[in-house]
C-alpha cells in the first residue's frame, strides 16, 4: 500500500477515492468521512488526535486480511465451522452493518435523485438491519445451539432417554427448511439502487454507499452458501452419527 504513504496533505476525498476501504477504516477511528471530504488527512487526525500512520498502518491490515476458502472450512470440524460464523455475525454486526447505518442516515447531497434515494434507504435500510440482526440471534439460539447439543449428546452427558427425546425436538433438517438466504432481503435495497448503479459523475459519498452495500450483498451470499452447503450438510451427518451411537446403546442395554 506504497500509494498511501506520506498522505497527511490529500483531501479525505481524494484518498477515499483512491481506495473506498479507507472509509471503512475511518469509520473504525470513529471518523464519518463525508463530513470531513474537503479537509486533508492531516487535519482530520489532528481533530481526533489519530497519528497518521494509525490509519495507513489500519488499512494496510485490512488489505492482508484473508477469508478461508469453503473447501478449506470443509476439512475442519463442526465447532470450528460455527466459530468461524460467529466470528463472522459479530464482524457483521458490530463492523459493517454500524458503517452503512452511518452512511445512509448522514450522507447529505445536493442532487435531488440521490436525496430522494438517500429518503428511502433510511426507511428501508433500518427494517432490513433489524431483520438481519433477528435472524442471527434465531441462528445463534436454535442451529448453533442445537449443533452444541448434539456434540454434548456424543459424549454421554445425557441419560439414554432424555438423549433420545431431545433427538426428536428441533432436527436438523427442520431448521434448515426454515433458514432465510439473505441475499433475497437485500432484493428491495438492489431495486431502489438499481443494482448498485451510479455515474461517473456520482458523489464519492454516494460511490461509497452503493460499492459497500453491494459488497456486504456479496459477503451475505456467500455466508448463506457456506451455511447451507457446509454446516447443515455436518451438522445433519452429526445428527445422524448420534442416533446411531444412542440407538445402538440402547439395543445392548
Amino acid at each position: 500500500m506504497n500509494s498511501f504513504r506520506n498522505i497527511e496533505k490529500n483531501p479525505i476525498k481524494d484518498i477515499v477515492s483512491e481506495n473506498y476501504v479507507f472509509a471503512a477504516v475511518l469509520h473504525y477511528f470513529g471518523i464519518s468521512f463525508f463530513q470531513y471530504e474537503q479537509n486533508s488527512l492531516q487535519e482530520v487526525c489532528d481533530k481526533y488526535k489519530i497519528k497518521p500512520q494509525q490509519l495507513t498502518n489500519e488499512l494496510e491490515a485490512w488489505a492482508q486480511r484473508k477469508e478461508p476458502e469453503k473447501e478449506e472450512l470443509f476439512l475442519h470440524p463442526i465447532e470450528v465451522l460455527v466459530a468461524y460464523l460467529k466470528r463472522k455475525h459479530y464482524f457483521f454486526v458490530r463492523q459493517e452493518l454500524p458503517f452503512l447505518s452511518n452512511m445512509v442516515s448522514g450522507i447529505q447531497v445536493d442532487q435531488p435523485s440521490y436525496n430522494a434515494v438517500l429518503s428511502d434507504l433510511r426507511i428501508m435500510f433500518p427494517l432490513f438491519v433489524e431483520d438481519f440482526i433477528h435472524h442471527i440471534h434465531e441462528e445463534e439460539n436454535r442451529l448453533f445451539q442445537r449443533i452444541k447439543l448434539l456434540q454434548e449428546l456424543e459424549n454421554d452427558e445425557f441419560p439414554l432417554e432424555e438423549s433420545l427425546k431431545i433427538l426428536e425436538k428441533s432436527p436438523v433438517s427442520a431448521l434448515s427448511e426454515a433458514h432465510e438466504v439473505h441475499d433475497d432481503e437485500m432484493e428491495g435495497i438492489r431495486k431502489l439502487t438499481k443494482d448498485y448503479y451510479l455515474p461517473q459523475d456520482a458523489p464519492v459519498s454516494m460511490k461509497v454507499l452503493y460499492h459497500e452495500l453491494q459488497n456486504f450483498e456479496k459477503e451475505l451470499i456467500i455466508h448463506a452458501q457456506i451455511e447451507d452447503e457446509l454446516l447443515f450438510p455436518k451438522a445433519v451427518q452429526l445428527e445422524k452419527e448420534v442416533l446411531r451411537k444412542i440407538k445402538k446403546k440402547i439395543r445392548n442395554n
